[in-house]
């Protein structure tokens, strides 16, 4: 049943609240209107207040109309009475469609929530900041027992993928540059292309992203059921500050560890290079070496180690902040954990195409 214009029916109209008390003397009026013929009109614009006994007294009406092939017409009904009618299918008019948002609306929604997103995000930046200086000043306040085992997780555990999939970057540079250098007979200069290539680009991103997503990955996921089960709460109770107790370590341990990874990467990156330079270009060890001396600056290695700096930051905000926000259950944990990964790749990409500009003026 629906909402209608009023027609030519006369309508009854209802005063006052359509509630259990009052039941009985809106019952009489509308049993009244029953012994007529045609649809059964009540105009509810004097109802202030409506609830399941009223409506439980209009469905019952309805329905008694039915066989006999009339309809109940609901008019002029409040707001707050429209409301409640239309939790009910069997007398409530269907909800309004929503209009579709314009391009303005939802060009300035998005940017709202982007801006929401990175207030927060520096937010926790700069809570990860002040703790994590505060407790080098001050070292017996750090878990150095959470810190090594941070340190073990993320980075120990870490050589054996970014090894491999360094070393066949590096092969793979290099093969892509080998038919462009072998017509011009500057083999050698692979060294430079690949190299420094890798130490200064590849190297660095290659194993943040990695990271984001075994690592990163594990820290939201960490903090996400920590939040769903109740336990940041329950620290926040004992006076313990979650960021400081459970990121912190995190973070320093992956400050320690991304150079280390980053370093490692670029040996691979380097030995997949030198293999392909031996087999496929005929370049003799040795010349490598030297070209290798000459092309690799100190600059180049310690561009890509500050970088990898900054993505260790970066890696651990985000999947701390996108931990924290989780809300719901078992599921909300896999959707935060997506979005970590997610964010996080793109931010570290973000955050390098940046450096290159930076670095590069």
């Amino acid at each position: 049943m629906r909402y209608h214009p009023p027609g030519r029916v006369e309508a009854l109209e209802l005063r006052g609240a359509l509630v259990r008390d009052r039941l009985s003397e809106h019952a009489s009026q509308i049993e009244a209107e029953l012994r007529g013929s045609g649809d059964v009109v009540l105009d509810l614009s004097g109802v202030d207040r409506i609830d399941s006994s009223g409506v439980a007294l209009l469905t019952q009406t309805a329905r008694r109309l039915q066989p006999q092939g009339r309809n109940l017409r609901l008019e002029n009904a409040t707001p707050d009475v429209a409301n409640t009618l239309r939790l009910f299918p069997a007398l409530g008019a269907p909800p309004p469609p929503r209009p579709l948002p314009g391009v303005l609306e939802t060009l300035g929604h998005r940017t709202q929530l982007a801006a929401s997103a990175a207030l927060r995000f520096l937010s926790m930046s700069a809570d990860l900041a002040w703790f994590t200086v505060g407790g080098l000043l001050r070292p017996r306040t750090l878990r150095r027992h959470e810190i090594v085992e941070q340190m073990a997780t993320i980075g120990s555990r870490a050589l054996g993928v970014v090894g491999l999939i360094a070393l066949l970057l590096g092969a793979t540079l290099a093969l892509q540059s080998a038919a462009q250098l072998r017509r011009f007979g500057a083999n050698i200069y692979v060294v430079d292309l690949a190299v420094i290539s890798i130490t200064r680009e590849i190297g660095p991103l290659i194993t943040a992203i990695i990271v984001t997503g075994r690592s990163g990955s594990a820290i939201c996921a960490e903090i996400a059921t920590m939040v769903v089960t109740e336990e940041v709460d329950a620290l926040r109770t004992m006076g313990i500050n979650p960021i400081r107790f459970l990121v912190v370590p995190k973070l320093i341990a992956m400050t320690l560890t991304q150079p280390l990874l980053t370093m490692f990467a670029n040996a691979f990156g380097v030995v997949g290079t030198f293999l392909v330079a031996l087999t496929a270009l005929d370049v003799a060890p040795v010349p490598f070496v030297i070209r290798l001396e000459q092309a690799l600056l100190m600059k180049d290695v310690l561009t890509g180690l500050v970088k990898s700096v900054a993505f260790a930051h970066l890696i651990v905000a985000i999947a701390a902040l996108v931990g924290f926000e989780t809300r719901g259950g078992p599921d909300a944990v896999g959707r935060s954990t997506t979005m970590s990964v997610v964010f996080g790749i793109v931010a570290v990409i973000a955050a390098d195409a940046v450096a290159s500009f930076v670095f590069y003026f």
